[in-house]
């Protein structure tokens, strides 16, 4: 886990360099907001997470909880506290924005045209993003098409 990258993941850059193409600005990973969003727009007064699908439990390919085998000594109970924390706390984290008056995209990984089979056109993904933040919509989430939201 100690190589899992926090900020600056490849998802993240693939979105970041097509939404600045566009014009748009932002600030990154903003200690002083909940949950830390991966992108801060303050002219759209808009967020926007880039999950990814193991770490938030997105129901989709992407997901399975890890058999112990593969843990290295930690045991299934482990992780399922582990990512249903993460999910919690997700949740928690995008009420707190919205009552600060913050609007909240999610989007998952799987959702985006670096990540395989079952995704989003490139240009479906970036278009999407760039309409909401020019929206009023106070929220969104952007899965891949064959995807299972819980």
């Amino acid at each position: 886990m100690s190589r899992i990258r926090g900020e600056d993941t490849r998802p993240e850059m693939w979105l970041r360099k097509r939404l600045h193409a566009l014009g748009f600005r932002y600030r990154l990973h903003d200690k002083r907001l909940p949950g830390k969003p991966d992108l801060v727009f303050p002219r759209h007064h808009a967020v926007v997470f880039i999950n990814g699908c193991f770490w938030h439990m997105h129901q989709c390919r992407y997901f399975q909880f890890p058999a112990s085998s593969q843990t290295k000594g930690r045991g299934p109970d482990w992780w399922r506290e582990k990512l249903i924390g993460n999910r919690q706390r997700d949740l928690e984290n995008h009420e707190k924005l919205r009552e600060l008056g913050w609007r909240v995209l999610v989007l998952w990984e799987c959702a985006l045209p670096i990540k395989g089979r079952g995704k989003l056109p490139e240009d479906n993904v970036v278009t999407t993003v760039s309409d909401w933040l020019q929206s009023e919509s106070h929220y969104l989430e952007v899965p891949a098409p064959d995807s299972l939201l819980i």
